[in-house]
């Protein structure tokens, strides 16, 4: 039996990464994270690695729950994805 592993979209893994990068500055787990967006733990963990795309409305809640704007959370990514696009 062959475990299938995850389609990982670098698009996906920045966006995780910066959600991430923002809840460890906040000194908070995920668990809490999840708490204060009203979702699931696993599904935080699966953003955050990028496995899992998120829907605006998701992504606001992450993003108010962090304390930010959700534009905030994909500037950044949308930038260097675009910069590896045009490689």
């Amino acid at each position: 039996m062959t475990i299938k592993q995850p389609a990982y979209d670098p698009l996906l893994r920045a966006v995780g990464l910066a959600v991430q990068k923002q809840r460890t500055a906040l000194g908070i787990s995920q668990e809490e994270l999840a708490r204060r967006a009203s979702l699931h733990r696993t599904y935080v963990s699966d953003v955050e690695r990028g496995s899992r795309s998120v829907s605006l409305i998701t992504l606001r809640k992450i993003a108010e729950a962090l304390g930010t704007h959700a534009f905030l959370l994909v500037q950044e990514p949308e930038l260097t994805f675009g910069k590896m696009n045009d490689r």
